[in-house]
């Protein structure tokens, strides 16, 4: 790894730690997401949309169309991962813990996070779940995602993170992120966000609780991709767990 290359990352992860987590971690609690602003230059974006043509980083690609799932195309990295979206992988995850750990504490759900990530790939490891689940989407006109949850077997994490590489209303318009919460015995509701380039947006990978007058309840939560109206959007999914297949 070039200096210039660790001195960028260095300062990615600077970022990572010097935010206020506790304010992160309230949004969270509250909306089952949280926007955290301007984390990637342009710079690194662009170097991060280059790494789609280079295909020994991939052990997967997948043509949505093919499947439904909607329209576009994205790539699962395999091991090792690129040195920027390991680190960005590790350093997050222990500040999303207590929350893990809280969700699935109110809702009586029989599992605990461990504080490392390396501790909880091992978990995944032991379940047969071995195989990188960051990926690349790159979607042009007319593309989107259909509603969804990443979910890839028997252990997951409660939350993720997408990056959007490109610039909205310069590289794509349209392609917002959209999220349906499945409230229980009432209409679904809709949130729509448009993050810039270099924001990562973390948010709920499955469900979220809500409390209620007699505890707390599950709300799930799917989310996708509005179609693109105008040009080329690429954006960055880091996953916690790993997969099985």
């Amino acid at each position: 790894m070039q200096q210039s290359e660790l001195t960028q990352i260095q300062a990615v992860i600077d970022k990572i730690q010097a935010l206020d987590w506790d304010v992160i971690t309230e949004q969270i609690h509250q909306q089952g997401f949280a926007l955290i602003k301007q984390i990637l230059s342009t710079e690194q974006c662009d170097l991060l949309k280059q790494l789609y043509s280079q295909p020994d980083l991939y052990r997967k690609s997948v043509e949505m169309q093919r499947y439904r799932f909607g329209l576009g195309e994205y790539k699962y990295f395999t091991y090792p991962l690129p040195n920027l979206i390991e680190r960005i992988r590790h350093e997050v995850y222990p500040h999303l813990v207590p929350i893990a750990n809280a969700w699935f504490r109110v809702l009586k759900l029989e599992r605990s996070f461990p504080s490392s990530h390396a501790e909880f790939l091992q978990q995944c490891h032991q379940h047969g779940q071995t195989l990188a689940t960051p990926l690349i989407l790159k979607y042009g006109q007319g593309g989107f995602n259909t509603l969804h949850q990443d979910l890839y077997g028997e252990v997951y994490f409660p939350l993720q993170l997408v990056i959007v590489l490109s610039q909205p209303n310069v590289d794509f318009t349209g392609g917002e992120l959209v999220f349906t919460q499945q409230i229980p015995r009432a209409q679904s509701k809709v949130m729509v966000m448009q993050p810039e380039q270099g924001d990562i947006l973390v948010f709920t990978t499955q469900f979220k609780p809500e409390k209620g007058s007699q505890g707390y309840y599950r709300v799930n939560i799917k989310h996708g991709v509005s179609p693109i109206l105008q040009g080329e959007r690429y954006s960055l999914g880091i996953i916690f767990h790993d997969a099985m297949s």
